[in-house]
């Protein structure tokens, strides 16, 4: 076998693999379990893409608003949401971390799996968050981290991390603290991927 056929396979494999993960995947299962999203809550999934976490919410009950900047992943999710018996139970809308959607105190808990490196004004994503969260409020807060050599992906962490540095979750959490939130950052590894996580709870006496 030539080493162009090799890596055409190998990069076929590869974007196989992202795709899988765009539809369904371990992270996003593990998010929804620890946000311990439940039957009546309304559930905000932040750059839900074509909503391999905004489904499994949905499934359990939950009222999910998959937010999301790109007409795209937008439309991806429209044409999968017809598909689903609980598609009633999934708004679609524009917008980004730093500019919800949605009214002041209407969400039970927020997700964010793999966005948290696109944000462009950490305090300001931080604010929105703490405004929109109803006090006692929970988050789930994620990003891969592709630096770790220990991930299944590694090979990736080079072009990624070009473009879009992985963040700090101690960073995040602090900027969280600051916008009204009781925090905890932690990186667990979920099957062959480590994470960086940030937790919280919404606290009352901000806006």
């Amino acid at each position: 076998m030539s080493s162009r056929h090799s890596h055409t396979e190998n990069a076929i494999g590869h974007y196989a693999r992202l795709a899988a993960d765009f539809w369904r995947g371990a992270v996003n299962d593990y998010v929804v379990d620890a946000a311990q999203v439940g039957p009546g809550e309304v559930m905000l999934d932040i750059g839900a893409g074509a909503g391999p976490a905004t489904v499994p919410a949905a499934r359990r009950g939950a009222t999910v608003v998959a937010v999301d900047p790109s007409r795209v992943m937008r439309c991806a999710l429209h044409l999968r949401r017809l598909w689903q018996r609980h598609r009633h139970r999934i708004r679609i809308a524009a917008g980004t971390a730093e500019r919800l959607p949605l009214e002041d105190h209407s969400v039970d808990v927020a997700v964010a799996v793999n966005t948290m490196h696109h944000w462009t004004d950490m305090d300001l994503a931080a604010r929105e968050l703490h405004r929109v969260l109803r006090p006692g409020g929970r988050l789930v807060l994620v990003d891969e981290d592709f630096d770790d050599p220990a991930h299944v992906m590694a090979s990736r962490a080079a072009s990624h991390n070009a473009t879009y540095p992985m963040i700090d979750p101690d960073v995040v959490a602090e900027k969280l603290a600051t916008a009204g939130f009781a925090t905890h950052a932690t990186r667990p590894r979920i099957a062959g991927r480590p994470l960086l996580q940030v937790t919280g709870m919404s606290t009352p006496g901000r806006s």
